[in-house]
C-alpha cells in the first residue's frame, strides 16, 4: 500500500509556521500516541468481549484494529493539512460549513469523553475493590466508589491540571507495564503447561448468533480499546517535521497497541475459561491470579489498572469540560456553562455540568445494565466515536477539492471510502449492539439539541444575535483517550 504527498499548486518545503514550540521528535511522539490508545479498554473490556464470542476474543480486537488503522489514514491526511486542535469539528466545518452539523459533531465528541470517563470510573471502582480486598460483587459498594472517584476527578479538574509530554511518558510506561506483565505471565503459563489454546478457536455467543454477528457485536465493544489515536492529532503543531514523522509514528503506535491487545486477548482466553472471564470487571487480574497464584504480581496489577484508568478518566473529563466551555464561550450553548472561576481560572460551570452527566450515567446504567455496566458505557463511547469517524472519513473526500500550497500526507482514496462504510456499518443496530447504548447516546445528543435550541431562542429573542460557531479553531480537545 502506497501513500503520496500532495504538494498543492506549488511545492513548499519545510514546516508550517506555528506559535507553539516543536519539541516532539519521533520517539516522544510514538510514546504519546501509544499512551493515548492504551488504557481502560483492554483493562476492563476483555471479559465483555469474551462473553460475546467465547474463546475467539482476539478476533474482535483484530477487526477493531483494522478499522482504527484505516480511519487513522484519514486523520493523518487532515491533521497534516489542517494542523489545529479542533480536530473533527474543524474538519466537519471546513467540509460542509453548516454550524449546526459542526456543533453536533463537537457535542458528540464531548459526550464520548464523558461516557469514556464513566467507563473508567467503573473500572477504577472494580480494581479498587479487588486491590483492597473489598466485596467486588457488591454493586452498591462499587457504585459508591465510582461516584466518589468521579467527584475526586472533578476536584482535580477544578483545581487545574498542567499536562506535559513528560507526564504522559510516565503514565504510558505505567499503563504499558501492566499489559506487559500480563503477556509475560501468559508466556510463563504457556511454558508451565497452564494454557489451552484450543479454546481460542471456539466461538460461543449468547442466543443463536452466528460467528459473523458474534464478532460484529464484540467488535462494537472492542473498538473502545482502540480509541485515542484521534486525540493525538492535537500535537501536530508541536511535532518536528509532522508531515514526515506523524504518519510513521501514528501507524507504528497503532501497530504496537494492536499487537499487545491481540496477545493479551489470546492469553486471557487460553488461561481462564470463558465462563469465568466473561462479564468480569477485572479480567486481567483474574488472568494473572489463575496463571501465577501466590505470586505478588496479582496483588500489584489492580493498582496498575487503577492508575491507568484514573489517568483516562481525568484526561477525558478535562477534554469534555473544555469542549463544553468552548461551545458556551462561542454562544452556541447557554453562557452560564462558560463561567470561569476567578481565582483558579478553570471552567467551573462546565466541570460541574459534565460531572453531573457522568454521575447520572454511572448511577442510571448501574441500575439498568444488569451487571454489564462497563460494556454499556464503553460500547456507547465506541458508538459515538464511530459516528464521528464516519463523518471524518467523508470529510477527507470532500476536502480533496481544497488544495493548499504546502505538502501534506494523502491517504489512498480507497481507504476513506472503506473507512466511512465500515464505521457506518458498526453504528447500525444490525451489529447486535446492546439497545441500551443507543438509548444512552440518544438521550445525550437530544440534550445537546435542547441546549442548542434554548440558546438559539435566547440569542434571537433577547440579544438579536445569530447562533453560530464564531471560530471553530478555538474549540479545544478532539476525542477520548483510553
Amino acid at each position: 500500500m502506497s501513500t503520496t504527498v500532495d504538494q498543492g499548486n506549488e511545492p513548499v518545503a519545510g514546516e508550517e509556521e506555528t506559535q507553539l514550540k516543536r519539541v516532539m521528535g519521533p520517539k516522544l511522539l510514538l510514546l504519546f500516541i501509544v499512551g493515548d490508545i492504551l488504557g481502560t479498554g483492554v483493562y476492563a473490556l476483555t471479559g465483555e468481549v469474551a462473553s460475546e464470542v467465547g474463546g475467539a476474543a482476539w478476533a474482535p480486537f483484530l477487526v477493531a484494529f483494522g478499522i482504527a488503522m484505516i480511519t487513522a489514514f484519514s486523520y493523518l491526511e487532515l491533521v497534516t493539512k489542517y494542523p489545529r486542535a479542533a480536530g473533527a469539528a474543524l474538519y466537519t466545518h471546513k467540509a460542509f460549513g453548516i454550524h449546526f452539523v459542526t456543533f453536533i459533531v463537537c457535542f458528540t465528541v464531548m459526550c464520548s469523553g464523558i461516557t469514556s470517563a464513566s467507563t473508567a470510573s467503573r473500572a477504577f471502582a472494580s480494581n479498587f475493590a479487588k486491590g483492597f480486598g473489598l466485596d467486588s460483587d457488591n454493586s452498591n459498594l462499587i457504585l459508591l466508589i465510582a461516584l466518589a472517584f468521579m467527584a475526586l476527578v472533578a476536584a482535580v479538574n477544578f483545581r487545574g491540571v498542567g499536562e506535559s509530554v513528560k507526564a504522559n511518558i510516565v503514565l504510558t510506561c505505567v499503563e504499558l507495564s501492566g499489559l506487559l506483565l500480563v503477556i509475560m505471565v501468559g508466556f510463563y503459563a504457556l511454558f508451565a503447561d497452564k494454557t489451552d489454546f484450543s479454546r481460542t478457536m471456539v466461538f460461543q455467543s449468547p442466543g443463536d448468533k452466528n460467528a459473523f454477528l458474534a464478532v460484529t457485536a464484540a467488535t462494537s465493544l472492542a473498538f473502545f480499546a482502540m480509541v485515542g489515536f484521534e486525540d493525538s492529532v492535537n500535537m501536530a503543531e508541536e511535532t518536528k517535521d509532522p508531515v514526515r514523522n506523524f504518519p510513521k509514528m501514528m501507524l507504528t503506535g497503532l501497530g504496537i497497541t494492536g499487537t499487545i491487545y491481540v496477545l493479551v486477548a489470546l492469553f486471557a482466553v487460553a488461561i481462564v475459561p470463558v465462563g469465568e472471564l466473561a462479564s468480569n470487571d477485572t479480567p486481567l487480574v483474574t488472568v494473572v491470579e489463575t496463571a501465577a497464584p501466590g505470586v505478588p504480581i496479582d496483588k500489584l496489577l489492580p493498582f496498575i489498572s487503577m492508575f491507568a484508568v484514573a489517568n483516562s478518566a481525568l484526561i477525558n473529563m478535562l477534554m469534555a469540560s473544555r469542549l463544553l466551555y468552548g461551545m458556551a464561550h462561542q454562544e452556541v450553548l447557554p453562557p452560564f456553562l462558560g463561567k470561569v472561576h476567578p481565582r483558579r481560572q478553570t471552567p467551573w460551570a462546565a466541570i460541574l455540568f459534565t460531572t453531573a452527566i457522568a454521575v447520572g450515567l454511572i448511577t442510571i446504567v448501574t441500575k439498568n445494565a444488569e451487571g454489564e455496566v462497563i460494556g454499556a458505557l464503553g460500547g456507547t463511547t465506541a458508538l459515538l466515536l464511530l459516528g464521528v469517524f464516519t463523518i471524518v472519513n467523508i470529510c477527507v473526500l470532500v476536502l480533496r477539492k481544497d488544495r493548499i500550497d504546502r505538502e501534506h500526507f494523502v491517504a489512498p482514496t480507497v481507504l476513506p471510502l472503506l473507512g466511512a462504510a465500515l464505521c457506518a456499518f458498526f453504528v447500525g443496530p444490525w451489529t447486535g449492539r446492546d439497545p441500551l447504548q443507543y438509548t444512552i447516546a440518544g438521550w445525550l445528543l437530544a440534550g445537546g439539541v435542547v441546549l442548542w435550541a434554548i440558546t438559539w431562542f435566547a440569542n434571537r429573542s433577547l440579544r438579536a444575535k445569530k447562533t453560530y460557531l464564531r471560530d471553530v479553531d478555538e474549540l479545544s480537545g478532539d476525542g477520548p483517550v483510553n
